[in-house]
């Protein structure tokens, strides 16, 4: 079964890969890292991938590739969206070029959905772009935490993704420059729990006045805070749920629910 996400942006999350490794600010209070840690007993999920340490949880850099996940999204009859990796990283230096692959041909078999991957290591995104198939259906992101990083966005630009977005989460800086030229969606979002760093609304408010001046579609997360129900979403006394218009063959799953031949034939 598909596992139900509560991310505002989509609707289930797969991971056919398990583990991470600290890559930039933004990943200082991973939300992933904390939930991993507390299945890391003998026989659980994470076991030897996340440890709780003094100053919290951490990833021990064990990364695991899930041959008994793989498939899983071919078998989900329902379209939705879906948040690849959202316990690790696709683009991780530690997951093989093939499995990557892999990734992208059960993508392409299952149309009927969309499909959302985040990275951080967009340096290995532009490498290994030109090796892959970019089916339409394929949402390639990359998390800008503060100008620091916002070399990554050119590295987008240069996939062959056919729809590009920008994660700014946890926002930790003003952007006041980004090059939206070629993006087609941007989230914003402010770090959440008990260590959660600060941000500003006159961040969010001028991020979102760019993608209005650029036409793109702008979407607010959260505040965040150490209560980020009580802060909420609202932005201007509002929601800013804006999507992006895609080209994908998002529709009916075939009668079977299993492999399209045509897509992953060679898997």
């Amino acid at each position: 079964m598909a596992v139900n996400s509560k991310i505002d942006w989509t609707d289930a999350t797969w991971n056919p890969v398990l583990g991470c490794s600290m890559r930039s600010p933004g990943c200082a209070h991973c939300y992933a890292a904390a939930m991993a840690a507390r299945f890391t007993k003998p026989g659980l999920p994470f076991e030897n991938i996340a440890v709780m340490t003094s100053n919290g949880p951490r990833w021990t850099g064990e990364v695991v590739c899930r041959e008994d996940k793989l498939f899983d999204p071919l078998h989900w009859k329902k379209p939705r969206r879906v948040f690849v990796n959202s316990m690790s990283d696709l683009l991780h230096e530690k997951v093989p070029f093939d499995f990557i692959h892999r990734v992208f041909e059960v993508m392409a078999g299952a149309h009927w959905h969309e499909f959302q991957v985040l990275t951080k290591r967009s340096r290995r995104l532009r490498d290994l772009s030109r090796h892959l198939k970019w089916p339409s259906n394929v949402w390639m992101g990359v998390s800008v935490e503060n100008d620091d990083y916002v070399s990554r966005v050119d590295n987008l630009r240069s996939t062959g993704a056919k729809t590009k977005f920008l994660s700014l989460e946890p926002l930790l800086r003003p952007l006041p420059n980004l090059d939206l030229a070629g993006i087609d969606w941007v989230i914003v979002g402010g770090e959440s729990g008990p260590k959660a760093r600060p941000m500003s609304s006159e961040w969010v408010i001028d991020i979102r006045e760019q993608c209005q001046s650029a036409g793109v579609p702008f979407f607010f997360k959260q505040w965040g805070g150490v209560n980020k129900k009580k802060a909420g979403r609202l932005l201007d006394g509002r929601t800013w749920d804006e999507m992006p218009e895609t080209t994908s063959r998002r529709g009916v799953a075939p009668r079977s629910g299993g492999r399209s031949n045509a897509s992953v034939g060679s898997i």
